[in-house]
């Protein structure tokens, strides 16, 4: 595993830094600053969870109060035209459809748990119509490529881990800006890769409308940029509040016990706050030792050299990229990679907000791709690897320039 190699290599490159210190730089503390960085790292990532656990617990109840309530199902046929056209090798009665609905409406509503058996399925139901068992379809890499590109309306991991946060979920409306502009390329590419007509009216009224309002939105901030953080504050809660009543309405309407459903998942909040404590120690330790032998300053000190040359003011984001890096390798890693940003710039710097902004706007490629692909033993996946790489890439670029957009008045 890629993960794997840069795992043991964070700690190789930080025993080779710290021996080039002890006798080049007779820097004697070296090894007691290693190893206190580890062990903090440790305490800090247990800490972290126990924190997280409780709000984790409230969004996954309200998640499963959305899926008892149909919102997957309402979200399915309000995409389920677009979605008919992006997919023309795909019979319009075909299981695939309905499994590949189901998987975007639950990505878009942060409903992990439930996306991956979900995409697993669709993924089966495309090698069905694979006539190359051996070679990516069409559908399946435009099926991939949209899913890599991490498309969610609610980012609950973010909301979770910024629970220190003046406001938790500011960070909303940035993301979703970001993580559609990063879709729409990566739609765009793969489109354009396999011949397919976005002029069609049916697609030109979903995308033009989405849009043109994520246009309209950024115009008026750019114009007053006084006003994007009462805008991000005030229009990220209230939509956030909006679909939480909308949620408990719809379940009320289906005679849905409200209270058992957030009961059921919260308890599988408290499951997913408990599995990733070893995988958030396990990168928090490698960042920390890596940061602690000098090594990752070194990078972004060579990284911020050429942003100067290049006539950049503006460097905070060179203090986000770790999130940047990990982020197409390993979700545990980014997040890891995240939580050692809010210990190093506290929660709410410009510098915690891009890299929160990065870390809800993209999604695992490497990790969506290998498992994806080899649930169904494909080994040519043609292009799918570039264009998700594509969207992660236009991610990065426009996190960084929305951040600055809706958090400082440039």
């Amino acid at each position: 595993m890629i993960l794997n190699r840069i795992w043991i290599g964070m700690f190789i490159i930080s025993m080779i830094v710290g021996i080039i210190k002890l006798f080049f730089w007779q820097d004697v503390d070296i090894f007691k600053n290693l190893i206190d960085s580890l062990f903090q790292a440790a305490e800090t990532g247990f800490t972290i969870s126990l924190a997280l656990t409780g709000i984790l617990c409230f969004w996954m109840g309200i998640m499963k109060i959305g899926e008892n309530g149909g919102a997957i199902k309402y979200l399915t046929k309000i995409v389920s035209p677009l979605f008919s056209r992006l997919f023309p090798e795909v019979p319009k009665d075909h299981p695939a459809n309905g499994a590949m609905m189901m998987n975007f409406s639950a990505n878009m509503l942060g409903l992990d748990n439930a996306a991956t058996p979900l995409g697993l399925k669709a993924m089966k139901e495309l090698q069905s119509l694979n006539k190359d068992k051996d070679k990516a379809s069409n559908a399946q890499i435009m099926f991939l490529v949209l899913n890599t590109s991490g498309l969610t309306l609610i980012p609950v991991s973010i909301f979770a881990l910024r629970v220190d946060s003046v406001s938790p979920t500011s960070v909303f409306l940035p993301i979703l800006v970001t993580t559609f502009i990063s879709s729409l390329f990566g739609l765009i590419y793969v489109s354009i890769r396999q011949k397919i007509n976005l002029f069609n009216t049916t697609i030109i009224a979903y995308l033009g409308s989405i849009t043109t309002l994520i246009i309209i939105l950024l115009y008026y901030i750019i114009n007053h940029p006084e006003n994007a953080p009462i805008i991000s504050n005030v229009g990220g809660n209230l939509i956030i509040f909006l679909i939480i009543i909308l949620f408990m309405l719809l379940s009320w309407k289906k005679k849905v016990n409200v209270y058992e459903s957030f009961i059921d998942g919260a308890k599988e909040g408290f499951n997913v706050a408990i599995s990733i404590i070893p995988y958030l120690i396990a990168i928090l330790s490698a960042i920390a030792v890596f940061r602690a032998s000098g090594s990752l300053d070194v990078i972004s000190n060579m990284i911020k050299e050429i942003a100067i040359v290049f006539g950049c003011t503006m460097l905070e984001w060179v203090d986000a990229l770790p999130v940047a890096f990990m982020k197409p390798l390993s979700g545990g890693g980014a997040r890891g990679a995240y939580v050692e940003i809010i210990n190093n710039f506290n929660i709410d710097s410009i510098q915690e907000k891009i890299a929160a902004t990065m870390q809800g706007s993209t999604e695992t490629t490497f990790y969506v791709l290998a498992v994806y692909f080899g649930s169904v033993k494909i080994k040519n996946t043609r292009y799918a690897v570039s264009a998700g790489l594509l969207c992660d890439f236009v991610a990065i670029i426009v996190s960084i320039i929305i951040s600055y957009l809706f958090y400082t008045n440039v």
